[in-house]
C-alpha cells in the first residue's frame, strides 16, 4: 500500500464521518411503544409538534442508530451503533463503505468496514492490520476536533461542526428553521404510529427570517454548518412517534461533494452508551501520521478532494 493511500485514507475517514454525522445515522426499528392513533401530535399544528419533538429528542440523551448515506460519486455507506449527546457527543459506530471513490480508498487500506468511537475531545477510527503495517504499526487514528478545525479551505471547521454538533434533534431544528413545515400524514413505521412532516430548507433565507422557534444564535449556527458544506437548499422529511421522539428522517440536497441523500432511523432512546478511548499505545494522531507520510493536513486534504 503506497503512502498516498495512507494519506488519502486518513483524510477520507474524517470527511466521510462528517458527511455521515449523527444525521446520517439511524436505527432499524422505532423508539418507544406503539401508539393508538397519534393522540400526542394529531391535533396540534406542525410547528407546535416539532417544537415538542425537538425538546423531547434533545432530552432523551441517547439512542441506537442505523442508517445510510450517499454523496455523489464520492461514497455510499451505512452506519450502525449507539450515540449519546447529553454531555457532548459520545458513541460507538460501525461504518461500512458500500460504494464510491472512498470505498475504493478504504479497500486499498485493507477493509471497507471500520469501528468508530466518538468522545468529547476527539473522534477515533480503527484501521486494519494492513493499514497499520504501512502507518507505523498502530491501528487507531485519533482526530482531535481542534486539529480538524485547522484544516485548510474551511473544510476542517465544517468537519469539526459536524462531528461535535450533529445530534438527532438538529434535524428537527433544521425543519423548524425552514419556515416551510407541513404535515404530510400519519403512517405506520415498523409497527408504530408516526406523523410525517416535511419542508424545504433555503439557507439564504435564514438571515432575513424572523423565527420565534429558534434563537438568532441557533439559526446562525445552522446556516454556518450548511454553508460550509456548500448546501443552498435541502428537503427534510421526519417522522415523529406518539412519545414526541424522532424515529426517522430523510434529507436530500446538493453539497460541495455532490448530491446527498441521507436516511436515518432512531430507537431505544435513553439506552446506556459507554465509550472509552482506545489504548494509547495503539493510537496515532492523524496530524502526526500525515507528517510522517510526508504531507501536511492541508496538503493531504487537497489531495483527498481532488483525486
Amino acid at each position: 500500500m503506497k503512502s498516498t493511500t495512507v494519506r488519502r485514507a486518513t483524510l477520507s475517514i474524517a470527511v466521510a464521518t462528517a458527511l455521515t454525522g449523527v444525521s446520517a445515522c439511524g436505527l432499524s426499528g422505532s423508539s418507544g411503544a406503539s401508539g393508538s392513533g397519534g393522540q400526542g401530535v394529531t391535533h396540534v399544528s406542525p410547528i407546535a409538534a416539532l417544537r415538542t419533538a425537538e425538546q423531547s429528542t434533545d432530552k432523551a440523551d441517547s439512542a441506537r442508530v442505523d442508517g445510510t448515506i450517499s454523496v455523489g460519486t464520492a461514497m455510499s455507506m451505512k452506519a450502525q451503533g449507539a450515540l449519546s449527546w447529553g454531555h457532548g457527543l459520545t458513541g460507538n459506530i460501525t461504518i461500512t463503505y458500500t460504494g464510491g471513490t472512498l470505498a475504493e480508498v478504504m479497500r486499498k487500506a485493507g477493509s471497507t468496514s471500520m469501528q468508530a468511537r466518538y468522545l468529547p475531545d476527539a473522534y477515533y477510527a480503527k484501521m486494519t492490520d494492513t493499514f497499520a503495517q504501512q502507518a507505523g504499526g498502530k491501528h487507531w487514528l485519533r482526530y482531535g476536533y481542534d486539529e480538524m478545525a485547522r484544516l485548510g479551505g474551511g473544510s476542517g471547521a465544517y468537519l469539526q461542526d459536524q462531528l461535535q454538533n450533529n445530534t438527532p434533534n438538529q434535524t428537527v431544528k433544521l425543519l423548524l428553521a425552514s419556515g416551510d413545515v407541513k404535515k404530510v400524514g400519519e403512517e405506520q413505521l415498523s409497527g408504530e404510529h408516526t406523523t410525517h412532516y416535511a419542508g424545504t430548507v433555503n439557507v439564504a433565507d435564514f438571515a432575513d427570517r424572523s423565527n420565534k422557534d429558534l434563537s438568532a444564535g441557533q439559526l446562525a449556527q445552522l446556516k454556518k454548518q450548511l454553508s460550509r458544506a456548500g448546501v443552498t437548499t435541502e428537503t427534510v422529511d421526519i417522522w415523529i412517534n406518539d412519545q414526541n421522539l424522532l424515529v426517522k428522517k430523510v434529507e436530500k440536497g446538493t453539497i460541495a461533494a455532490g448530491t446527498m441523500t441521507s436516511t436515518a432511523y432512531y430507537r431505544d432512546y435513553g439506552v446506556k452508551v459507554s465509550v472509552t478511548p482506545p489504548p494509547a499505545a495503539d493510537t496515532e494522531d492523524f496530524t502526526k501520521l500525515l507528517k510522517k507520510q510526508g504531507a501536511s493536513a492541508d496538503t493531504a486534504a487537497g489531495r483527498t478532494t481532488t483525486n
